[in-house]
């Protein structure tokens, strides 16, 4: 066993279950902002013009909506109100902060009622309306947002909904995983196949459906006839691309210029794929215990340094995330153990009480959602459970210091 210096945590903690529940509220804001109340525009003459504020009254779901008419990605919202005639763009706000801020362009249909698609990477928060220059709305309360479904499952070849051109070559595509974890073994698979219309060149692109930008193009050989693949790994110059749903699209030109495409510009469900940056490590039933099971809960000497997952013992347990194992051995407090640098993050990952040494060595290569071992109560733990640990760079005891990882466990849960 690498010998640590540091003292070790006790994995103590009082099981209970845990439980989230989803608020969504479709209500809206108050009416103009402060700034717009004394806004003008100077006239011609020396005068002031008003300009109206709009004012949102009523925000809903009009078509995609998930069950009970709420809403999620993807959705087509209705929103009603006044002033509303110069709008020209919508804002999904989400948290606290600009970071994770979505516009989306729209065209009222009158000055009292527009229609916006809610795109794929919104969140829950609030949302505003805006124009040229000074038309701004206030924001609107917290409006639920959800996840966009999983897409369609597409591992067969079938043929394409186009557009296509008349003479233009037929198309049929498929991919091979609806949901994709960066730094996995197995990279996201695109094949097709072209036959007819004498191609001539063929694109692949692979698009970010949050704000369509193109991540990826290949330019590979023309083949007709056969099926042909082409394979990402998650990475975006280099580095790993964010998370949310991208989808690949095909263009081929035929003979005289005429082009056949396997989506429009705006299907993101065609070929279309979730990309996660972690897995959820316990792979089966769990939960997350109590007040002692949580990061800071008082322990002999010092506090809990991570948080306890609860599962039965001999549960399966992966890699939360791809990287370099960095320690491997056995402490009389944590049992069995690995800390695995992860890939990309500057984050240290460690595993604790399994229930035998995992097989990997220091310095080999663990993939997201490889098995690394199985839940145990090795060491001092007090029922079976993972003891899960997160470190900042520079890394676990090497000056590193731990940080709670319930939000992190929690959300890769939510979609593992």
């Amino acid at each position: 066993m690498h010998s640590r210096p540091h003292p070790w945590p006790r994995s103590t903690a009082t099981v209970a279950a845990g439980a989230a529940c989803l608020f969504v509220v479709a209500a809206a804001g108050t009416g103009a902002s402060a700034s717009a109340q004394d806004d003008a525009r100077t006239g011609s003459e020396g005068g002031a013009i008003y300009v109206e504020q709009p004012e949102i009254a009523r925000v809903s779901c009009l078509r995609r909506c998930a069950p009970r008419r709420r809403i999620q990605q993807g959705s087509t919202l209705r929103i009603t109100g006044k002033g509303f005639s110069e709008v020209r763009e919508v804002t999904f706000h989400g948290g606290a902060g600009a970071a994770d801020d979505v516009r989306v362009g729209v065209r009222p249909a009158g000055g009292r009622r527009l229609s916006a698609a809610v795109p794929f990477g919104a969140a829950t928060g609030p949302i505003s309306v805006s124009g040229d220059g000074r038309i701004q709305s206030t924001r609107t309360r917290v409006i639920g947002i959800l996840p966009a479904p999983p897409p369609e499952p597409n591992a067969e070849l079938s043929p394409v909904p186009g557009p296509r051109e008349r003479g233009a070559p037929r198309l049929e595509t498929g991919t091979n995983r609806t949901k994709a974890y960066f730094g996995a073994r197995r990279a996201v698979t695109f094949s097709y196949r072209i036959s007819e219309g004498a191609p001539q060149k063929v694109t692949v692109e692979l698009l970010s459906a949050r704000d369509g930008a193109v991540v990826r193009t290949w330019s590979p050989e023309v083949v007709e006839g056969t099926v042909q693949e082409v394979g990402w790994n998650g990475k975006a110059a280099g580095r790993p691309a964010p998370s949310g749903r991208y989808s690949f699209r095909l263009t081929v030109a035929g003979s005289g210029g005429v082009t056949a495409l396997s989506a429009s510009a705006r299907d993101f469900d065609r070929d279309a794929f979730d990309l996660y940056d972690h897995v959820f490590p316990v792979r089966g039933p769990h939960d997350f215990g109590g007040a002692g099971a949580h990061f800071g809960s008082g322990r002999a000497g010092h506090s809990h340094q991570g948080h306890d997952v609860f599962a039965r013992c001999g549960v399966r347990m992966v890699a939360a995330r791809g990287g370099r194992v960095k320690f491997v051995g056995y402490h009389a407090a944590a049992g069995n153990y690995m800390v695995i640098d992860g890939a990309g993050t500057g984050v240290d990952y460690a595993y604790m009480h399994l229930q035998e040494p995992t097989p990997f060595r220091a310095g080999e290569r663990v993939y997201t959602g490889q098995t690394i071992g199985a839940v145990g109560e090795s060491g001092n733990a007090q029922g079976c459970h993972l003891h899960y640990e997160m470190w900042g760079a520079p890394g676990w005891y090497d000056g590193g210091s731990p940080f709670d990882p319930y939000r992190s466990l929690r959300a890769w849960d939510s979609w593992s």
